[in-house]
Parts: structure tokens; C-alpha cells; sequence
């Protein structure tokens, strides 16, 4: 986040770069900071003639250099922005003689998105010698619900911890889909707002009492009931609810609980630190070591792995639903 911060403070302060290449696993940022580029260079006047987009999938090398090499017009730069420059991997390489001496009155912004340059390759050296290399890493799970909140924060919002976890359980680390999420609810509910799980299961279709948080809590505390319940709901319902994912995410709390077992520190900071979750969380973690001792809970996790792959169809003919009944009985007996 300040990386960002400081590319954009000094774009704003007239320290502007030849060239910006964004690469990386998470699309999001590259985004951003391209559309920033975008928006705030050349004022509406100067775009029409010096602001250009072109695609990867559309555009050689060749025509890249020769349009970054053309002189403005009636602006003091040019902006260049390729999309989906991904698509141009297997030349990109021939950019190093641009990128040794790139056209000063250029400004040349290349989206590298799920790739990354190869630092001993000579036009990465190149770029992070005349121009800047920005690489959009992607967030940890256990970090999503930290940058929701932030995200809210800046403005004028909060989000209760497991309103947080819900839309990071349903929408996974894919920041986009998370922000245009975020944005629909900013437009419905006024600032200052505590956004809670009702607000997500009215404004976004996340049931509150039928996800997959709920049935990991439901197991952690044993509640057979309720875990059936969820099972029935999930069943009913297989496109919102996969079965590979729920497996997934149950196979990641009893893998946290496992390193919770092996804990020595383990008071509620710590914990939270050591097995990647919210302190607002731990508690739940306690309950369920004292419900699955360390042999059970290595038993389960050579359950979900034989669920896992009955799921995917190897070796069994069952249905989702019997996979999952089936896998819950073992969980829970």
C-alpha cells in the first residue's frame, strides 16, 4: 500500500516516469494505479490527441515502440497504456532497446498482469533503471478481511469481523470482485455505517446463517444440528456453495487447528499472529481444541482429503451431498 501511495504521491507532485511496468498476481492494484495514470496526466483537452490504449492481444512490439517514439502534440506528453500486455510475453524482451532510452515526452504504462518480469533478463534491468517496476502480490487470505476494513475506513465506513470473513469466504482473495461488492453496499448504506452480516445477505445474497463460515463453526463446536442444517441448505443450493470449496475451507481450519495444537504461546494475540486469523476468531479455536484433540484432528484431515477427491469424481460415485453428509459423520463422531 505505500508503494501505491508513493507512486501516486509522486505522480502528483510532476515526478512522472517514462515508463511504468505493472506486473504481478493481483490484477487489482495494476489497475488502479494504470487508471490512475489514465485519469490525472493530461488534462480532457490533451487526451484526445496524446492518450492512446492499446491491447496485447492486438499489438506487436513493433507497433508499441513506434507509437511510444511519436512526439505529443500540443501537450507537454503522451500517454501509452498497454492492456493485457501478458499476451505479449513471449517477446516482451524486445522492448530492451526502448527501455535503455525511452522517449522522455512518453509516458508508456504496460498492464503485466499474472506474470512477472525475470529480474536477471536485461529488460528488467533496463526499466528499473530508467522508468519503474511495480509488482501487485496477491493477498493472503488471512489478510483480505484486513484490507476490507481499511478500504471501508478511507471511507467512512466499518465492517464487522464476520461480515468480513463471509465476503472473503464467498468471493475468496479476488480483490476486484470484493471492491465491486464493497461499492454496491457504499451506494446503498449511508456513511458512518457498521456494516454487518445482515447488510451482506440483504444487499449481496450471502445467507448469514447458511455459509461456510457458519458450518465451520457448527463443526468446531460440535453442533451436529446446525452442521446438518447447513449441509441440507448447501446441498440445495450446489452453484452458491461447491462442495470443493467447502471441503477447502474446512480442511484450512482443522489445518489452523493443528497448528493451534502445536502452539506453546497461546495467548490470544499470539495465536491469532501464529495461525493467520482475526484475535476476534481465537476464541473459536479454543473450543474446538478442547472438541478435536491433535490425533482427531490429523483423522480429519485425512477425511477431507479422501472427500476432496471423491468430490472430483475419482474413485466414487456418490453425490455431493452424500459426500458431504458422509464426510460431516466422520468430522463429527
Amino acid at each position: 500500500m505505500n508503494e501505491i501511495r508513493n507512486i501516486v504521491s509522486d505522480i502528483k507532485k510532476g515526478d512522472i516516469k517514462p515508463i511504468y511496468f505493472l506486473m504481478g498476481d493481483e490484477p487489482y492494484y495494476i489497475d488502479k494505479i494504470s487508471d490512475f495514470i489514465e485519469a490525472s496526466i493530461l488534462d480532457e483537452a490533451e487526451k484526445g490527441f496524446n492518450q492512446q490504449i492499446m491491447y496485447g492481444r492486438d499489438a506487436s512490439i513493433e507497433d508499441i515502440v513506434s507509437s511510444a517514439k511519436r512526439y505529443p502534440m500540443m501537450a507537454e506528453r503522451q500517454v501509452l497504456i498497454i492492456k493485457e500486455a501478458q499476451d505479449l510475453s513471449r517477446n516482451i524482451e524486445k522492448l530492451v532497446s526502448y527501455a535503455e532510452n525511452p522517449q522522455p515526452t512518453t509516458v508508456l504504462v504496460i498492464n503485466y498482469k499474472y506474470k512477472k518480469l525475470d529480474k536477471r533478463k536485461k529488460l528488467h534491468k533496463a526499466i528499473a533503471k530508467t522508468g519503474l517496476i511495480y509488482e501487485s502480490k496477491k493477498l493472503y487470505e488471512n489478510k483480505v478481511s484486513d484490507w476490507i476494513r481499511r478500504v471501508l475506513s478511507g471511507k467512512n465506513y466499518q465492517i464487522e469481523p464476520k461480515a468480513a470473513q463471509m465476503l472473503v469466504e464467498f468471493l475468496g482473495t479476488d480483490l476486484s470482485k470484493i471492491s465491486n461488492e464493497l461499492d454496491k453496499l457504499m451506494i446503498i448504506l449511508p456513511k458512518d455505517t457498521i456494516i454487518n452480516d445482515k447488510h451482506i445477505e440483504d444487499n449481496i445474497g450471502i445467507s448469514k446463517d447458511f455459509n461456510n463460515f457458519e458450518l465451520r463453526k457448527a463443526v468446531g463446536e460440535k453442533n451436529l444440528l446446525k452442521a446438518n442444517r447447513i449441509i441440507n441448505y448447501f446441498s440445495e443450493n450446489p452453484k452458491s456453495n461447491p462442495t470443493v470449496m467447502t471441503i477447502s475451507l474446512l480442511n484450512g481450519f482443522f489445518t489452523q487447528l493443528l497448528m493451534f495444537h502445536g502452539l506453546k504461546d497461546k495467548s490470544k494475540n499470539s495465536v491469532a499472529k501464529s495461525i493467520g486469523v482475526s484475535p476476534y476468531f481465537v476464541d473459536e479455536y479454543f473450543l474446538a481444541a478442547r472438541n478435536y484433540p491433535m490425533r482427531k484432528v490429523a483423522q480429519v484431515i485425512a477425511f477431507l482429503r479422501e472427500a476432496d477427491v471423491k468430490s472430483k469424481g475419482v474413485g466414487a460415485s456418490q453425490t455431493q451431498k452424500d459426500i458431504l453428509k458422509e464426510l460431516l459423520f466422520k468430522i463429527l463422531h
